[in-house]
């Protein structure tokens, strides 16, 4: 019965614009950070000057990177915001190879508090199909410093360079969808 309850809390949940985020692939890696990887509805972001405006945008993609709740190193804030990563998508159109590339900023809302994200023009139609590709790299070494307890047992580095393909992406129902 819990179970029932659940399936119809969360359809209608679901129907809100809480719930209208594509979720384009979810990864985990080494120390316990958590990528999860959206298509979400386009919005007004501001400052204006240095985000597309709503109006040119088709969605909003996202990279919500948090660490995991579970084997993670000592003094990690389970679930906390991992800053300071540089993160790029490339979104190539299968249709006809045509791609685009952005740089995804640090954001907050009140959905998702901080993720890395940006308003985004597909390069096509919103019924074609895409391919995406997501690059992370990790903070910079005048980014980031690292004590001795973290070298001694992890390294010099948060992570190694990561790159992530997902395939065959349809955003054509986050792309007709509206906020407000």
């Amino acid at each position: 019965m819990k179970i029932i309850l659940f399936f119809i809390i969360y359809f209608f949940a679901c129907n809100t614009m809480v719930c209208q985020e594509l979720v384009i692939g979810k990864e985990r890696i080494e120390p316990g950070i958590i990528f999860i990887f959206e298509g979400a509805i386009k919005d007004v972001v501001y400052p204006e000057s240095i985000n597309l405006s709503e109006s040119l945008t088709n969605v909003h993609i996202e990279a919500r990177v948090n660490w995991d709740f579970d084997n993670v190193p000592n003094g990690t804030p389970k679930g906390g915001f991992v800053p300071y990563l540089r993160i790029n998508a490339i979104v190539k159109n299968r249709r006809t190879g045509v791609k685009t590339f952005i740089d995804l900023i640090p954001h907050i809302n009140m959905v998702d508090n901080f993720h890395y994200a940006r308003n985004l023009s597909l390069p096509g139609d919103i019924q074609d199909i895409y391919d995406v590709e997501f690059r992370i790299n990790p903070p910079g070494e005048y980014e980031l410093s690292f004590h001795k307890d973290w070298v001694d047992d992890f390294s010099k580095t948060l992570f190694n360079k990561k790159s992530f393909t997902y395939k065959k992406v349809s955003f054509f129902e986050i792309a007709k969808a509206k906020r407000r």
